[in-house]
């Protein structure tokens, strides 16, 4: 019996020993692999040389978080490159009313300049100094929606007598562009719940939108669906395509900015910022070559 009890502990260490060597080998090659790992930034996961349960459930949770690492090296990076570009098109966007108005000022230091030609000058260095006033209180008024720091109240809004208002006084912009302008706004409509400032600010970033990238002809319409009321803007659709319809509403994008030169601006990203912190839903359409921009006001109860 001693000699059996002998034997029985015998292979019992050695089946222990084995796994203990098995285990300190499969811990060294873990070791090795994450190290390689850090040194390639590979995106393969830790494996196991030898079968055993414990270690592989450590190394599970070891392949989780070096994945969820990854994912947020890839996502810094991606914000990294982001912040470039936005730098790079604030950059373009403030440099292009700079030059011009630092050109025409170089200009009106010429002491036998004409005073007709003087007077023009200085018109356009007012003009491309109020482009850039309007251009920087963009940026400011998008950074601060985007933080949350910009006040809106929620109370019953006509849109239909702001929207009436605001093509009144922008009447003579479309008419000197040569606009077909046709209008469709439904009686009896309900007020929208929204602030008054962010709906004016709305609206009129839609008409400045299709004045400045359109071409021709507008419509648009007022009507109610449910218990919404549909302010919808419509005009031909130009460069846009169906592939732009998803980065419309994105900040500095314009489909025309490369070929046109034009400003990249940030109308419709705040548009779509104000839309969305007043609860309601604004989206782009692309339909029969017009490019249409949709807001769903929900109705004040």
């Amino acid at each position: 019996m001693t000699a059996l009890f002998c034997i029985l502990l015998t292979v019992l260490c050695a089946v222990l020993l084995t796994q203990a060597a098995l285990t300190r080998r499969g811990l060294r090659s873990a070791e090795r692999q994450l190290a390689e790992l850090e040194r390639s930034r590979s995106s393969t996961h830790l494996k196991l040389t030898s079968p055993n349960r414990a270690l592989e459930g450590l190394l599970d949770q070891v392949n989780i978080l070096l994945e969820l690492r990854r994912r947020d090296e890839a996502a810094y990076r991606e914000r990294e490159q982001e912040l470039r570009r936005q730098i790079a098109n604030i950059s373009h966007d403030l440099r292009t009313p700079l030059t011009s108005i630092l050109g025409y000022l170089q200009l009106l230091e010429d002491e036998g300049l004409p005073p007709g030609e003087r007077r023009e000058y200085l018109s356009v260095v007012e003009g491309r100094a109020k482009a850039l006033q309007s251009l920087i209180t963009s940026f400011y008024d998008l950074s601060r929606l985007e933080g949350g720091d910009y006040p809106l109240s929620r109370e019953p809004v006509d849109l239909s007598a702001v929207l009436s208002g605001l093509l009144a006084s922008f009447y003579g912009d479309f008419t000197a562009a040569g606009f077909d302008v046709q209008v469709d706004l439904a009686e009896g409509l309900p007020p929208a719940a929204a602030d008054p400032s962010g709906v004016l600010r709305v609206l009129t970033n839609l008409l400045r939108n299709a004045l400045d990238h359109g071409r021709g002809y507008l419509e648009i319409k007022l009507f109610q669906e449910g218990d919404e009321v549909i302010s919808r803007f419509g005009n031909p659709a130009g460069d846009v395509t169906e592939e732009d319809l998803p980065y419309v509403f994105d900040r500095f994008y314009t489909a025309d900015k490369m070929r046109t030169g034009r400003n990249t601006g940030l109308g419709l990203a705040i548009v779509k910022a104000l839309t969305e912190r007043m609860g309601h839903r604004v989206s782009a359409q692309l339909c029969n070559g017009i490019f249409f921009i949709e807001i769903r006001w929900k109705t004040a109860k």
